[in-house]
């Protein structure tokens, strides 16, 4: 069974498309860099080669591969990569990084708040690749992670350096060129020749476009004459590699000198940057008009773009649509447009390329053209999402937007962007608010309220815009458990639905009030309202507002000790969906009805609806219903005594809520209820073997651990690697701290609200993490740099750590 969004998961390095040439020097040094240093910017002029050299380090360091010594262990976390060159918004680069890293916008807390705390107790190393537009937002997130986060290591691209304290900065050089002349390599032929590696990136991109060339003795002078007026920057090179398809080398080498002098100005050398311009414009002039007209329309997109949506956005006078794949197909020949790494069917345009493609867009004055076509092509996909969020194809509808965030982000960013005007704000608000079950599914609540809240500043006053804006941003603060701010929006849309006679949005208003009553715990309120909403949803036939409705009230039942209803209420909505492949709303109709089964004793039935939510909840990349998922699953493992898969069970369902920021979004009964599941399992299996089984399941395995638990087996997960700590929750923390301070177990739990038995297992799990066994050995801990670093956030929390830890003592 396949699990997961997409194949390539978010934060992975991509697989590199074409050979890695030469850089065994700056390899070596970059190894050694992030074997000492915390934060290595490696810096350069655009085309030079930053970003390849880049993932190429952080993959060895990550392997154990590293040149220089091969060392293993330095980042068990792994590593993850947050690609910034497409972001235009510096408000969301933490939802950037903190996407990279797979963890969902639940947690209510500012974007950095809630990436540092997942990050303080993990050892891994994080790659900001392209940082130069966004210095200003990256400052204070790396700042905030080398602080609070001692166990990260920052790998960044840029330009220019980021002048932070600690920074190391690591310029990369264009590839070493040999003089003319100089006697080739042992492997003459191939283009491998000692110090020139320009010459063999060459050889390798030439043999590639022009099947059986090669560097010869006879040939290797003109190779070295282009590759040294290209100043050795690898882009040019491949960009020059690439017209060997149509084009002599040697007359080749002759129109690139002619084309440079004139450039210049007659200067028989041109600076670095200049040179890659050169090199980009006499790429462009090569192009046919089409395939230059082309060029400058796809630089409104952003991240990668199929062909479907090139020949949308990008066709027009003079260029028509069946004109648009002749061209892209020209300039994929000439490397101007890539593949994508991880999806052949869609294409990407490098930074640089994208740069010069905007800069001649601009001076066409089409610019503003194009990017009404860019919004409209994705108005039209979030009002068809919209409308069909709940139909059979779900997934593979969901899995093509999400596919598209970053030009979803760019048409919003398009639509609002100055000089605004009133019809491009009335486009924004439409796109964001037909996103709503987009942002729901994706977990995208924190970016979704950015862009909303940026909305509602252009509508101020009572109309359509403002009332669907505040619909949707309730909805997403409901989910994300801001429930006073999430109850003000939701009253002010419905306020404004009555006012202006909208039944539907009105109805909606009512339905998600009930759902933000229902996780206040003011369910008779929120009987009433959805009382209201199923009375004007049934008079509109709004299928999917029901069914919607019908998990509200059917969770509001649940929490409120009437299973029967639940059950009810649950069924209901799956008849509302039929046989369809809806997952969305199917899995938490059915989690919420194997939860109620569950109370009655109806251990096969609840099993049986558990695991099918589980798999459609993994399969959405719904990170908080698949952990509500596993700790159903856990319940119901404890209740028939099958203590190993409890354990690992919770194990799993907790990597996911560390994630979130707040275990099963605070609720008191469900929490009651993985204690006491929790308790079973440690009294049966013993607090060793509990934790052992608990920790099986690192984020790395948790895919198999899913696996397992869909096909109901008994069989535990692989262990995770030995020889560092585990990572403390937020919780243990939380607990830890109060035990420095000297509090008793009896104290933590009346200052926490919890139960002294939950207190003592906090203090358990702990100790067992971290190999100590007494409040003694846990001040020393707390009063090392490491140990203060990872449990507190401000500076007087932390001297009190170091003072209580030294009475202590």
């Amino acid at each position: 069974m396949t699990f997961g969004l997409m194949q390539q998961r978010p934060g992975e390095l991509p697989a590199e498309g074409t050979g890695f040439v030469g850089r065994r020097r700056e390899l070596d040094m970059l190894a050694q860099l992030l074997r000492s240093a915390r934060l290595v910017t490696v810096t350069g002029p655009p085309g030079v080669g930053k970003t390849r050299l880049a993932l190429r380090a952080a993959a060895n360091a990550v392997s154990g591969d590293a040149p220089a010594d091969g060392a293993k262990g330095r980042f068990p976390g792994g590593v993850c990569l947050a690609e910034l060159g497409g972001l235009r918004d510096v408000d969301l680069l933490p939802h950037t990084v903190a996407a990279s890293l797979g963890l969902p916008e639940h947690d209510a807390r500012p974007g950095v708040d809630a990436l540092v705390d997942y990050l303080c107790g993990r050892k891994l190393l994080l790659v900001l690749d392209t940082c130069e537009h966004m210095i200003g937002g990256c400052e204070p997130l790396i700042r905030a992670v080398l602080d609070e986060a001692p166990g990260v290591t920052v790998l960044a691209t840029s330009r220019q350096p980021l002048d932070l304290p600690g920074e190391h900065v690591f310029p990369v050089p264009p590839l070493p060129v040999p003089d003319l002349g100089a006697p080739a390599g042992p492997a003459a032929g191939t283009g491998a020749t000692d110090g020139g590696d320009a010459v063999e990136l060459f050889a390798q991109r030439a043999a590639a476009a022009a099947p059986g060339f090669a560097v010869t003795a006879d040939n290797r002078d003109d190779v070295i004459r282009l590759c040294q007026r290209l100043d050795g920057i690898p882009l040019a090179i491949e960009l020059a590699a690439v017209q060997l398809r149509s084009t002599p080398l040697r007359a080749l080498a002759g129109s690139l000198e002619h084309r440079f002098l004139s450039l210049a100005g007659g200067r028989t050398a041109l600076p670095h940057q200049q040179t890659l311009r050169a090199a980009t414009q006499w790429s462009y002039d090569l192009c046919s008009p089409e395939e230059q007209l082309l060029w400058a329309r796809l630089s409104v997109f952003a991240g990668t773009f199929s062909i479907p949506l090139a020949e949308d956005v990008c066709a027009g006078e003079p260029l028509g649509q069946a004109d648009v794949l002749p061209a892209l197909i020209g300039l994929v020949d000439k490397s101007v447009v890539l593949r994508a790494e991880d999806d052949d069917a869609r294409y990407r345009l490098l930074d640089t390329i994208r740069e010069f493609g905007a800069e001649r867009l601009a001076e066409s004055g089409a610019q503003a053209t194009v990017r009404d076509r860019h919004i409209a092509y994705f108005l039209r996909k979030a009002a068809d999402f919209s409308r069909h969020s709940k139909d059979d194809d779900q997934l593979s509808r969901f899995r093509e937007l999400r596919g598209e965030h970053p030009n979803i982000r760019a048409a919003l960013g398009y639509a609002l962007a100055p000089p605004g005007t009133p019809d491009r704000d009335r486009l924004a608000a439409r796109l964001a608010a037909d996103l709503r079950s987009y942002w729901e599914i994706a977990g995208l609540l924190r970016e979704g309220r950015h862009w909303l809240t940026r909305i509602l500043l252009k509508f101020k006053d009572p109309s359509t815009q403002r009332c669907a804006a505040l619909l949707t941003r309730g909805v997403l603060a409901t989910f994300q458990g801001e429930l006073p701010e999430a109850t003000a929006d939701l009253e002010a849309s419905v306020a404004i639905a009555r006012d202006q006679g909208d039944d539907v949005a009105c109805a909606l208003g009512h339905a998600y009030l009930c759902l933000a009553l229902v996780f206040s715990g003011r369910h008779a309120e929120a009987a009433r309202a959805g009382a209201v909403a199923e009375r004007r949803l049934t008079e509109l036939g709004h299928f999917s507002g029901l069914v919607s409705l019908d998990i509200h009230l059917g969770y509001m039942h649940l929490l409120g000790g009437e299973p029967d209803l639940a059950i009810e209420r649950c069924a209901q909505g799956l008849r509302r969906l039929g046989a369809s492949g809806e997952r969305w709303a199917r899995g938490y109709l059915q989690v919420i009805s194997a939860t109620a089964l569950f109370f009655k004793g109806n251990t096969t039935e609840s099993e049986t609806a558990a695991r099918e939510a589980l798999r459609m909840k993994h399969e959405l990349g719904d990170i908080v219903g698949t952990a509500y998922c596993l700790e159903a699953l856990a319940l119901l493992a404890s209740g028939q005594g099958r203590h190993e898969r409890t354990a690992w069970l919770l194990g799993a369902a907790d990597a996911l809520w560390e994630r979130t920021g707040k275990r099963l979004g605070g609720n008191a009964i469900i929490e009651s209820l993985h204690q006491q599941a929790e308790a079973a399992a440690r009294n049966a299996l013993g607090d060793k073997r509990y934790e052992k089984f608990f920790a099986a399941v690192a984020d790395r395995e948790l895919d198999t651990a899913i696996g397992l638990a869909v096909a109901g087996t008994d069989e535990s997960v692989p262990a995770p690697r030995r020889g560092t700590p585990g990572p403390l929750t937020r919780r243990e923390r939380e607990v830890a701290g109060l035990v420095s301070e000297g509090l008793t177990n009896s104290q933590i739990a009346r200052q926490l609200v919890i139960s002294s038995r939950t207190v003592d297992s906090h203090v358990t799990n702990i100790y067992t993490k971290l190999g100590i066994s007494s409040r003694v050995q846990l001040a020393a801990w707390l009063s090392s740099p490491d140990g203060a670093l990872v449990l507190f956030r401000d500076g007087d929390r932390r001297r009190r750590a170091g003072r209580a830890a030294q009475h202590a003592w």
